[in-house]
């Protein structure tokens, strides 16, 4: 593998970790899942985070930036649908803020669940139109020249490591005992918070 690639590899790699652990609409999601439902469940949606940043990064390779600029309305588009998306997931969290906290590890439905906590990881990722222009803007300014499939074939899942291995620090962290303990005797105004401020994301990224 040719430097120019190895350097551009180095290069979006340390951008998009910059902006993965900028707190944002990914980081509220993940920390609300694996706290109030579980630590498999925060990892299953850090899985889907990573899938989503992939999505993104592959979007990025065929030259999603270009897209978005060439055609406003795509990200007009996009902007709404990720804004109602936010505003449904702080609609459902504020309905359970209500609910007592039951935390089971291994259950019937487990397996059934972590899925679901996996699809909404992958749709809250996908959801985030800045996320997109994020990783389209980024792609377009470090692509080397010419790219070799060994060059797609390194970045693709060095994106994934960076996505799912941030958001699964943060399940692991927020799903440990302390935090859990502190969520138990604040969750309704907690989950409330947490309603409140995906839904000022999502009415900010609507009206923007």
């Amino acid at each position: 593998m040719a430097m120019e690639e190895v350097y551009s590899i180095f290069g979006i790699l340390l951008a998009l970790t910059v902006g993965v652990v900028s707190p944002g609409p990914s980081f509220v999601f993940i920390a609300q899942r694996s706290i109030s439902v579980s630590r498999s469940d925060g990892l299953a949606a850090a899985i889907g985070m990573g899938i989503g940043g992939v999505a993104f990064a592959v979007l990025g390779l065929l030259g999603l930036h270009t897209i978005l600029t060439a055609v406003p309305w795509v990200y007009a588009i996009l902007k709404i649908a990720g804004g109602l998306y936010l505003l449904y997931i702080a609609y459902q969290v504020w309905r359970g803020s209500s609910q007592p906290l039951h935390i089971r590890e291994s259950n019937p439905a487990g397996d059934s669940r972590r899925r679901s906590s996996l699809l909404l990881g992958l749709t809250t990722q996908l959801s985030n139109p800045k996320t997109a222009i994020v990783y389209g803007s980024i792609f377009a300014a470090m692509l080397p020249e010419h790219i070799t499939f060994k060059y797609d074939a390194l970045i693709l899942p060095l994106v994934f490591l960076v996505e799912a291995g941030w958001y699964a620090i943060v399940a692991v962290a927020l799903s440990s005992a302390a935090p859990r303990k502190a969520y138990a005797r604040c969750k309704r105004w907690i989950d409330r918070t947490a309603a409140g401020v995906m839904s000022l994301l999502g009415i900010k990224l609507i009206s923007s």
